[in-house]
């Protein structure tokens, strides 16, 4: 089976067709103001997404039959499509075609909720195998490929590592209608596990990541060997603590703002305690590139899902459900909650106290261990590889040693 090629039809199994019904909207206008604009116009068009539909149901039967059907195959690390640059910095498309990969990108293809979907993923094999694979699931405003210092450290110390871009993110398709929720993308990662033979694993989620990681287990949990939670958001209902909330649209319209000194703003203030070092800019210009590009109301429209999709469906609720060892590795001086800049000063002064989340998961999780980096805020792993990385290894060893 031959690749799928960003900014072409995916070809799955010998059959030929786009990502999603909705393939037709990339040559609509990336400035619209509203999806109405988008969507209503496609109705008229919808003729030729039945058949697609019809054409992807079957492709879907070969690929269940086929594993090596599945979408497997390897990519290069660059992308097809080279990076457009503007004053401001480069343009990604909306799959973040011409920004580079560190190791070689994969597609799964499936279908869900009637579409035929991809799912990209780096699948890391080691050298020296120590028969463990761990699953690393990126936060709201990263990518798998911010993993990659993660990735590199697993990979020396025997495990295989899969990094998957969920849909909706980063180089996986992005639907522009989809019921978006936690058990929605964990089923997809349970699909795409299954696909690799994969039947246990370490789940490791950061940041949004981190809820789907508690959505995963739970689904899973005899698949979940073990459950890492790296600063994950979710340890905090914001709906209930008073966080008010808006509709999709209104998420939609302050996506569509989004812009690389926005980013910088935030991603010093909260993801690194103040600090900043040049190694953070790529990822600051691999969220704005997707924001300055031919795609950018689809990226945006997603993103607003998205966003809804976290405020409206906490995990807080069951993490004494969880039955797995788990390890919490959590930053400190992380300040993050979503909707807080929306909520009034005596709500947002009670919000984002990690280290006050932290010891509160702990105490409700059956089989937590609970590891603290004082100075480092929202992605320790990046701010503190060194630490960081530590205090991983070490907690993966110890599921070892128990067995």
């Amino acid at each position: 089976m031959s690749g799928h090629e960003r900014g072409g039809a995916a070809r799955i199994a010998g059959c030929t067709g786009a990502h999603s019904p909705f393939w037709f909207l990339s040559d609509l206008s990336p400035d619209l103001p509203s999806m109405s604009a988008i969507l209503n116009p496609s109705l008229a068009r919808l003729a030729p997404v039945v058949a697609a539909l019809s054409a992807a149901a079957l492709c879907h039967v070969a690929l269940a039959a086929d594993p090596e059907a599945s979408g497997a195959a390897p990519l290069p690390a660059s992308s097809t499509q080279a990076a457009n640059e503007t004053p401001d910095g480069p343009a990604y498309g909306p799959e973040l075609q011409g920004f580079e990969y560190p190791h070689p990108v994969h597609d799964f293809a499936f279908v869900s909720q009637g579409q035929t979907l991809h799912m990209a993923y780096m699948d890391v094999q080691p050298a020296k195998p120590n028969g463990r694979t761990v699953v690393l699931l990126h936060g709201k405003n990263f990518c798998s490929a911010t993993w990659d210092a993660t990735i590199r450290e697993l990979h020396a110390a025997g495990y295989r590592v899969i990094a998957p871009d969920q849909i909706g993110f980063c180089k996986s398709s992005k639907p522009v209608s989809y019921q978006f929720s936690f058990q929605q993308l964990a089923r997809n990662t349970h699909a795409l596990l299954a696909a690799l033979g994969v039947h246990d694993a370490t789940i490791v989620g950061h940041s949004t990541g981190g809820m789907l990681a508690v959505r995963y287990a739970l689904m899973f949990p005899r698949e979940t060997e073990q459950l890492v939670l790296v600063n994950p958001i979710g340890l905090e209902d914001w709906k209930a603590k008073g966080v008010p909330s808006i509709s999709v649209d209104d998420w939609y319209a302050r996506e569509l703002k989004t812009n690389a000194d926005g980013i910088r703003r935030y991603e010093q203030a909260t993801y690194y305690a103040g600090q900043w070092r040049p190694a953070y800019e790529p990822w600051v210009q691999m969220l704005a590139g997707m924001y300055r590009g031919p795609g950018k109301a689809q990226v945006a429209w997603d993103s607003a899902l998205l966003y809804d999709m976290i405020y409206t469906q906490p995990v807080i609720y069951e993490l004494g459900q969880l039955p797995m060892p788990t390890l919490l590795l959590i930053g400190d001086k992380d300040t993050t909650a979503i909707g807080k800049d929306l909520a009034p000063p005596e709500v947002r002064a009670q919000l984002g106290h990690y280290p006050v989340l932290a010891k509160a998961a702990q105490r409700a999780m059956p089989h937590a261990t609970l590891v603290e980096f004082a100075d480092l805020g929202h992605a320790p792993q990046m701010q503190d590889p060194q630490a960081f990385h530590a205090a991983l290894l070490k907690g993966l060893d110890a599921l070892n040693a128990s067995h």
